[in-house]
């Protein structure tokens, strides 16, 4: 008879090291006591002494014995007290980092405690992570379809000809256009069971039906939808409520767009890509809201409310559909999220095009599909246009593919990984073209945004390179829980980028994770891990400036597998309860718990968008909003928009966002002290904006004009007070005119 070897603790160790070699083996004890999970095995009688005993004869020799501890029927399981005890002690921990006051020791504490409980759960087989169940091994196709690939070849080396000169035309726009269809076209495989349009067209009026199917998971959905949907564009208006210069030089961008500059990379102001340039300036026109902040954030509250249904999916590949439903939720109510969506700049188009890029890599590793694929490598190549951080996605997207390869996972598929990964490649570059004509022909102006944060463009390197990446390495890795940067624009200065529980749940999902896949060695949890570090790392490369790390804006693609691994971690916390009560009435517990929850969650964030966060900004942000109603209400009146003026000052509004904010965007304001006699000869009403502690330009307008009118414009908002100096339209009387 063949002995079976049984596994040491070293083949254990080395199976931990090679995951691809699959899972580590079971180390058995040497007792006879058996788990309610895995009955004990005994011989009748002594085969040892033997040797002609079949491997077969032996099995039929083996009576599973009956184990004491039956398993307990479902009704009666204990209640998962001790994820529970983890969850609230990591809750706890987290509360003494909230500010002012950030007590990092005793947080410390609370989450060793945390980690401590949260193992002893797992040793005490308290399981709360299901496992994966990965789909059979079906062979990807290799079929080609000639025809449109030979088609599209031409067509897109002519498209890159024509993309010279930094501009979309018709010519250029049709080949590019054409030719990617014809190269997707040529490897897409169409689905065998679909019914073409006019069989469903035909179907529907032979028998014309609608059939609307309500379920309790499908108004779970539909509430799920209206709760981010009111997060997004709740007071949009209002929260945050000014502009700053960014926001100037993006509607410039626009309205060369809506002028026929059709630009393929807008150079203004270090460069920028061009999809959000082209959707305000859709929205201006399909809104109504012109060249203004609603326009800005309209789109990318738009592109924030986008981004969720593929943390949906993704979640659902990760955890099934109930953890996919609560990383919906949390990444929707999501301070970090809102801000980023609010703010009318580029930031959401990074997850906008990261998470349907890691959907769809995902789903085509896995179930070996091509077409996913071919819809990444879109997704991929449409991210390149619109916000630079994305330039790092293939990074990860690679990163994946290699993660695959080296588990067991990929046994049997590892070559067609590699053709997926390549045609992915080709997908993107395509979709990339335009904009790769562009670096080609100006490199400098297209890295030079990029370069001046790794490099030395700017500046020189504040310390070593390699202590510099570490010390920004770990700021980003603990900014979930302590600080998330100082950029008061786009977040609440060091402060925690997560609210207390869903901080708590991310740690909770991670350490779950890391333990499923030290039992389990499947490739997407390890890659979910991975994947944050290396999403944020636009905002951990900023060597030559790090004080701008960590920053919620670089490493918004972070997003998408931090709140998948905190709806794991509340998924954990919800199963807890299910262990006992699950049956009857009693399964409205853990509903209740977890609406809790999320209810407490939701209050939190609201409160950080639409309190805190609108506090600071405001109190941070210039009111070139009310200065703009006090010029166009000058101007509908005694005056007229030519002969309103704002005197600069060092440090205060930019005169281009007054023009705006009057309604005269291509308008600006500024006039320096030096030209004002410039105005000596016009004659109408004329209106000068100054600042308080400009005492110089109060002078030399009282000697020019000594029959003006001086007003002190007091305003709300401490430090955001200004000066009015009114000067009558000449031949007035003085005591009829007023301004």
């Amino acid at each position: 008879m063949n002995e079976s070897k049984e596994p040491t603790v070293l083949d254990y160790v080395k199976a931990l090291l090679m995951p691809w070699k699959g899972k580590p083996p079971t180390l058995l004890a040497r007792d006879k006591e058996a788990t309610p999970d895995q009955p004990v095995f005994e011989a009748k009688k002594d085969l040892t002494s033997s040797s002609r005993f079949t491997e077969e004869k032996v099995e039929e020799k083996l009576e599973p014995v009956k184990v004491a501890s039956q398993p307990i029927s479902q009704d009666k399981q204990p209640l998962g007290w001790r994820t529970l005890v983890a969850f609230v002690l990591a809750v706890v921990g987290q509360s003494f980092l909230e500010p002012p006051r950030q007590q990092v020791n005793v947080a410390l504490i609370f989450y060793g405690l945390a980690l401590a409980s949260l193992l002893f759960a797992v040793f005490s087989k308290e399981w709360l992570v299901p496992d994966y169940e990965d789909p059979s091994s079906i062979p990807m196709p290799v079929t080609i379809s000639r025809n449109p690939l030979v088609l599209s070849i031409p067509l897109l080396l002519l498209s890159f000809i024509f993309f010279s000169g930094n501009r979309f035309n018709t010519i250029n726009l049709t080949l590019w256009l054409t030719g990617t269809a014809a190269l997707v076209a040529a490897f897409y495989i169409p689905s065998r069971s679909r019914v073409s349009l006019k069989s469903k067209i035909r179907s529907f009026f032979h028998a014309p039906q609608w059939i609307i199917r309500i379920t309790p998971w499908s108004m779970l959905v539909l509430l799920a939808i209206g709760v981010v949907v009111f997060f997004r564009f709740y007071r949009l208006s209002e929260v945050p409520g000014e502009m700053f210069s960014d926001h100037a030089e993006k509607l410039m961008d626009v309205a060369d767009v809506l002028q026929g500059q059709t630009s393929i990379f807008f150079p203004r102001n270090t460069g920028r890509e061009a999809i959000q340039m082209y959707l305000t300036a859709l929205i201006a026109i399909v809104a109504g809201t012109k060249l203004s902040f609603m326009s800005l954030k309209i789109g990318t509250a738009l592109a924030g409310v986008l981004t969720l249904p593929f943390i949906y999916l993704l979640g659902k590949e990760v955890g099934g559909k109930r953890v996919a439903l609560f990383a919906f939720l949390l990444a929707g109510v999501a301070y970090w999220a809102n801000v980023i969506a609010r703010i009318g700049l580029r930031f959401p188009l990074y997850p906008l095009f990261a998470a349907p890029t890691l959907y769809f890599l995902v789903k085509g590793l896995k179930y070996r599909n091509r077409n996913d694929f071919i819809w990444a490598g879109i997704f991929l190549g449409l991210g390149l246009h619109g916000y630079s951080p994305a330039r790092l996605v293939p990074v990860v997207v690679v990163a994946a593919v290699l993660i695959y390869l080296f588990h067991r996972q990929s046994s049997g598929n590892r070559r067609e990984a590699v053709v997926g990964l390549i045609l992915l490649a080709v997908t993107s570059l395509v979709v990339f073209l335009p904009l790769l004509r562009y670096a080609l022909s100006e490199p400098e102006m297209f890295a030079y945004r990029a370069l001046s944060r790794v490099g030395e463009t700017e500046t020189v390197y504040p310390a070593p390179v390699w202590i510099i990446f570490l010390n920004n390495l770990w700021k980003s890795m603990i900014m979930f829980f302590y600080k998330n940067g100082n950029i008061w624009v786009h977040s609440i200065p060091n402060r925690p980028a997560l609210d207390v529980i869903s901080a708590a749940l991310f740690f909770l999902g991670s350490a779950l994770v890391v333990i499923r896949y030290i039992r389990q060695r499947h490739w997407l949890d390890l890659f979910l891990l991975v994947s944050i570090p290396l999403l944020m790392m636009p905002s951990i490369l900023s060597l030559a400036f790090p004080e701008e790390n960590p920053s919620l804006n670089r490493s918004g693609g972070a997003i998408i597998p931090v709140f998948i691994l905190a709806a794991v971690g509340l998924d954990a916390v919800m199963r807890s309860f299910e262990r006992r009560y699950s049956v009857g009435l009693s399964r409205v517990i853990p509903v209740a718990v977890t609406a809790f929850l999320l209810f407490f969650i939701g209050s939190a964030n609201y409160d950080l968008v639409f309190r805190q966060f609108d506090r600071q900004f405001m109190a941070g942000a210039w009111n070139t909003s009310q200065i703009g109603a006090v010029i166009r209400g000058f101007s509908e009146s005694q005056g007229n928009p030519d002969t309103a003026y704002v005197v600069p000052y060092p440090h205060w509004v930019d005169t281009r966002l007054v023009g705006i904010n009057a309604g005269y965007p291509m308008k600006d304001y500024a006039l320096w002290p030096d030209q004002f006699e410039t105005t000596l000869n016009e004659k109408r009403a004329k209106l000068f904006v100054i600042n308080p502690r400009d005492e110089d330009a109060v002078h030399k307008l009282q000697e020019l004009y000594p029959t003006g009118w001086l007003y002190f414009y007091d305003v709300e908002l401490e430090g955001k007070d200004f000066l009015l100096y009114f000067v009558p339209p000449a031949g007035a009387v003085e005591d009829t005119v007023q301004p």
